[in-house]
Parts: structure tokens; C-alpha cells; sequence
């Protein structure tokens, strides 16, 4: 007769998000697949627009539908929160896991037939960000991380830039409308002041994923939303890059300021920027 050891919660925890890592993988896998069957051919911008330059496909509302229904088939005690229809992750909060998607993340490319997109899909866990996959289908990448566990690129473990001279950093800054324009041109100036190569791709969950993936070595955007960053927040957290406190400012509840960086430049990078890691 064998006797189990004693009940172990962390151990139990790690378990539950082990299985809702492999879950979360394989259920990117086939929103990816829809995405792509739904991608509109390059060309001017196809669908609607939430506002200026928000632009909404047939695919967001696709993708997170079946996020949603895979997600809550498999885990139906775990919260959804989804950047187009999803519950507030406080409907169904029986087990502490909340997933927080987001169908396509940079829309605006993806309306266009570009590459640039991705879905993001997120694991929280009474409000800590715990694992997380990013799906870039069209760019051929799958994120993956769990705390405590790394962050990977298609399998290879992620590490921040170990650039530590602004002079030779690339920074990517999110435009958005609820931006004032001075505000937008100011931070970018402040950060050509130190040398700094400045650009703007589309994708703020992937703008971050470079970050942890060290392809660049920083990226601020003033008001970014919880679903955009998640999963991204496991993995610079696993990669080593530094992250200002975008939770604790607000990103639970709605859009807060979230800057990012290599550890090399995050501080010369942020007081510039008059930006506040504490």
C-alpha cells in the first residue's frame, strides 16, 4: 500500500499552469489557422475602425469567439476577459485563472494584408501575470512562458539586449489617439537626444515580445490595455528586461502607461522620457 505525500499548493499551482500553457498553445494554434484563413490580400485596409486608426476585422470577433469557447470548455471555472466581446474576469472567477486575449493584436496591419500581427493570449492569476503564448502566424513565431519557467521563441529561451549604450539602442513607441500629439513628439524627441533610433511598427504585443526577445531594447506606449500585454509581461519578466509597474498604475482596470526596456538602458532610457520605474 502506497500513501500520496501531503498536499502541496505551490506544487498544485504549478500543475494547473503547466495545463494551461499546453492548453493555451494548442488553442493559438488553431486561432492562428482561422486567422490566416480569414487575412484579408495586402492592399488598402479592409473592415471598420473603432475609432481613429482602431480598425476591427471579421477576424477579432472570430478569433476571440473561438478563444472563448475553446477556453471556457476546457477551464470553466477560469475567468475570460477579451479585448472585442469577452466577460469581465470577474463573472467567473472561481478558480483565480482569468485568460486575457487578445484576438489580433495590431490590427491595422493585419486589415492591410501585412505580417506584423499576432494573437496574444494571457494567463492571470489573482492578478499576477503567470504564463502566456503569442501567436505571429504570418511571421512563422510562437511565444511561449511561464513564470518561474522562461520565456521562449519557437522553442529557444528569450534574453533581454545587452546593450547598455543609449547611442546604440532602437526604442519603439505605440502611437495612440488618446495621446495628445505634443506628448507623442516629446517623448520621441527625448529620446533622439541620447542617440536613440526611434520607430513605431503596429503591435504593441509584439513591440514587447522584441523587447524580451532582445531584438530591441525598449518600448514605451502611453496607454496600452491589459489584453495587449498579458502574455508579453511573463516573458520580459522571464527575459530579464525591465518593466515599469503598468498594474499597479492602473492596467487592471483599464489603460495605463507601460515602458519596457533591456536592463542595460532602462534607466537612462525612462528619466529621459520622465518615466517612473518604482
Amino acid at each position: 500500500m502506497t500513501r500520496s505525500g501531503p498536499y502541496d499548493p505551490a506544487l498544485q499551482d504549478e500543475r494547473e499552469r503547466a495545463l494551461r500553457l499546453a492548453a493555451a498553445e494548442a488553442v493559438a494554434t488553431e486561432a492562428a489557422a482561422l486567422a490566416m484563413k480569414l487575412r484579408p490580400p495586402p492592399g488598402g485596409p479592409q473592415g471598420g475602425t473603432k475609432g481613429v486608426q482602431d480598425y476591427v476585422t471579421e477576424a477579432d470577433g472570430a478569433v476571440e469567439q473561438l478563444l472563448a469557447e475553446r477556453l471556457g470548455a476546457l477551464f470553466p471555472d477560469d475567468g475570460f476577459l477579451g479585448e472585442e466581446n469577452g466577460r469581465r474576469p470577474d463573472e467567473a472567477r472561481h478558480s483565480g485563472y482569468v485568460w486575457v486575449v487578445d484576438p489580433i493584436d495590431g490590427t491595422s496591419n493585419y486589415a492591410r494584408g501585412r505580417e506584423r500581427w499576432c494573437i496574444s493570449i494571457g494567463l492571470m492569476h489573482h492578478d499576477e501575470p503567470v504564463a502566456g503564448v503569442v501567436n505571429a502566424p504570418a511571421l512563422g513565431e510562437i511565444y511561449t512562458g511561464r513564470r518561474g519557467h522562461g520565456a521562449f521563441l519557437n522553442g529557444r529561451p528569450l534574453t533581454a539586449s545587452p546593450v547598455t549604450d543609449p547611442t546604440t539602442a532602437i526604442v519603439e513607441m505605440g502611437w495612440s489617439p488618446k495621446v495628445t500629439r505634443q506628448t507623442y513628439t516629446g517623448k520621441i524627441d527625448a529620446f533622439m537626444a541620447l542617440g536613440v533610433m526611434p520607430r513605431t511598427c503596429g503591435s504593441g504585443t509584439l513591440a514587447l515580445c522584441d523587447v524580451a526577445s532582445g531584438r530591441q531594447d525598449a518600448y514605451l506606449e502611453m496607454v496600452i490595455n491589459l489584453w495587449d500585454v498579458a502574455a508579453a509581461l511573463v516573458f520580459l519578466r522571464e527575459a530579464g528586461a525591465i518593466a515599469s509597474p503598468f498594474l499597479r498604475d492602473g492596467g487592471l482596470t483599464g489603460g495605463a502607461l507601460l515602458f519596457a526596456a533591456a536592463p542595460g538602458v532602462a534607466r537612462p532610457l525612462a528619466n529621459a522620457a520622465g518615466i517612473a520605474l518604482d
